[in-house]
């Protein structure tokens, strides 16, 4: 006798209750229970909590917890078709951009990679102790041998990075200049934030295929898109009103006060959600090696699987090295740009 039979005789509910067949999956514990010819059942607690197996006990027409996911799973297969004809065609360009760059960064020699990145580096940095610490880090990379693979891995987050900037600046200023919008958005970038890194690859993974670069892309810009938008919108929503209605008595319009005193004020606030975008990028590339995603992620994942210890640690390493270079040269920029608007 299950524990709530009472409940739903108290009820008047026992017809209702009748048999109900589930078309669900056994659950491991009904397998074994099964294989075990249906023993007698380990003690329970004294009073369980009435979930939906608890209560499937005492009535077969509520449903039980296979159930529930079943169902999500029929239903997310039913959508499957129209979602894909529908994500498809828009998501297809990102495949284009990431295979192009990582053919791209393949096909340049070191020669002329490793002096053009140690150009963008100063370019970005002005720094001689970041671009020199660029330098011996992209060598030290090529000197293991893991040149190519840190290579491929530095394309993806080019590519990740830049989309999540483009989209994510303007989502942040329109947050800015609307409450309403911003009341809306909220819940979702914190769902963003705080979801485990694996679940956003689980319906991905049923929408494309594991052959297709978009996978991992749409995956590495859903989670490190977050930072850069939020903190485009708290900038220009931190810029003092004195200084705007400074600009409103000159009479300059919404669109002159973004471009010429909003946005320059705000800049640091961006520049660091930049930054942020291009760490958690470079954390969701190594998560997204699960499905295809080259780099080194890659020899992390062999070195989990094969207990090869030092194919792990090298490429950690590695991983740490491009993570420290992103970081110094990022930070440099953005202590250029608070330098430059302090001089103004």
């Amino acid at each position: 006798m299950a524990f709530y039979d009472g409940v739903f005789k108290t009820l008047g509910l026992e017809d209702w209750c009748g048999e109900a067949a589930s078309n669900a999956p056994l659950s491991m514990a009904d397998l074994l229970a099964k294989a075990g010819g249906e023993k007698a059942e380990a003690a329970g607690p004294i009073f369980p909590f009435p979930s939906l197996d608890h209560l499937n006990k005492s009535c077969d027409s509520v449903i039980q917890t296979r159930d529930l996911t079943k169902g999500i799973e029929d239903g997310f297969l039913a959508a499957k078709p129209a979602l894909k004809s529908v994500l498809d065609p828009l998501t297809q360009p990102l495949s284009w951009m990431l295979d192009g760059a990582l053919y791209l960064f393949n096909v340049v020699p070191w020669f002329i990679m490793i002096p053009l990145l140690v150009a963008i580096s100063w370019y970005a940095s002005r720094s001689k102790g970041v671009t020199i610490f660029v330098a011996f880090s992209i060598c030290l990379l090529a000197f293991i041998d893991h040149y190519d693979v840190a290579m491929q891995t530095l394309s993806i987050i080019f590519v990740c990075t830049g989309i999540s900037v483009l989209l994510g600046v303007p989502i942040g200023i329109a947050m800015s200049r609307s409450d309403s919008l911003q009341r809306a958005t909220v819940p979702v970038l914190d769902l963003l934030q705080t979801l485990p890194t694996f679940v956003y690859l689980i319906p991905l993974i049923f929408l494309f295929s594991v052959t297709e670069s978009k996978l991992y892309g749409i995956a590495i810009i859903l989670y490190a898109i977050v930072p850069v938008i939020r903190l485009t919108d708290l900038g220009i929503r931190l810029v003092d009103r004195d200084v705007i209605e400074a600009a409103n008595a000159f009479g300059m319009s919404s669109r002159q006060k973004l471009i010429g005193v909003q946005l320059p004020l705000a800049l640091p606030n961006i520049m660091a959600g930049i930054n942020q975008t291009i760490m958690m990028s470079l954390a969701m590339v190594v998560i997204a090696s699960l499905v295809s995603a080259p780099g080194l992620g890659v020899n992390v994942l062999r070195g989990i699987r094969n207990l090869e210890l030092g194919v792990g640690i090298v490429a950690g390493v590695g991983i740490v090295l491009l993570a420290v270079i992103l970081d110094r040269v990022s930070k440099a920029a953005l202590s250029r740009v608070d330098m430059t608007r302090v001089g103004h």
